[in-house]
């Protein structure tokens, strides 16, 4: 009886570790199984993530594209610059990766969600209206100044917005090597092939017309 009760309680505590192991793996990307895995972006393979390449360099690990301001001048008065494993191969497998948002006053980076990563910003000059919505219509928001941090949890919508007079830039970290970026309105509005008219009219409470009007703001370039 005494040995019964070792192993079953052997078993829970296996199948506890298991399942808080399960979680922490699901909570971004899959765990390395080596040292490292440079992405070969050129391979004609589909995998979960890219193939490794037998020769690597240096290189691979490094990029100074953070370096430089993106370009300001559109629409919504804000350019985004990954760090991403497409422009960084080494980051495969390694789960992380960075971007920079440049803003020109009144500049907007618009309501969109990471499906892959949480993601945490750091203020570098600025400051920046923020906010994001949990799946029970809440609305979380701030106004972050320089130095401050703040945190967009993994697949909310959220927004950041420079309300100042000068320009702000922020540098974001996300734990996904490629987080994905699902702008809302370009999503709805944009794609290709085109969401009917008569979904969007139904879903936003308007009529055609003015579907298809918003819709001539987001065609595909």
């Amino acid at each position: 009886m005494a040995s019964f009760t070792n192993m079953f309680s052997l078993i829970v505590v296996i199948m506890t570790l298991f399942f808080i192991n399960s979680d922490k793996a699901c909570a971004a990307d899959p765990d390395m199984l080596q040292d490292i895995c440079v992405a070969d972006l050129n391979s004609n393979l589909w995998v979960n993530g890219f193939p490794c390449k037998n020769v690597f360099s240096a290189a691979d690990f490094a990029s100074l594209v953070l370096s430089r301001p993106g370009a300001t001048n559109n629409t919504f008065g804000s350019a985004v610059t990954a760090a991403n494993v497409l422009g960084v191969p080494g980051l495969n497998t390694l789960g992380v990766s960075m971007a920079r948002i440049d803003f020109a006053s009144g500049g907007i980076n618009p309501p969109h969600l990471h499906p892959r990563a949480t993601e945490m910003i750091f203020v570098l000059q600025g400051e920046l209206d923020v906010g994001f919505f949990t799946t029970a219509n809440v609305f979380v928001a701030k106004r972050i100044v320089q130095g401050e941090v703040f945190a967009f949890p993994r697949g909310l919508v959220h927004f950041q917005k420079n309300n100042g007079e000068v320009t702000a830039t922020v540098i974001s970290a996300f734990n996904s090597q490629l987080p994905g970026t699902q702008a809302i309105a370009t999503t709805l509005f944009g794609s290709s092939p085109p969401v009917p008219n008569e979904i969007l009219a139904q879903a936003f409470q308007i009529d055609t017309a003015q579907v298809q009007q918003i819709k001539s703001k987001f065609a595909p370039k």
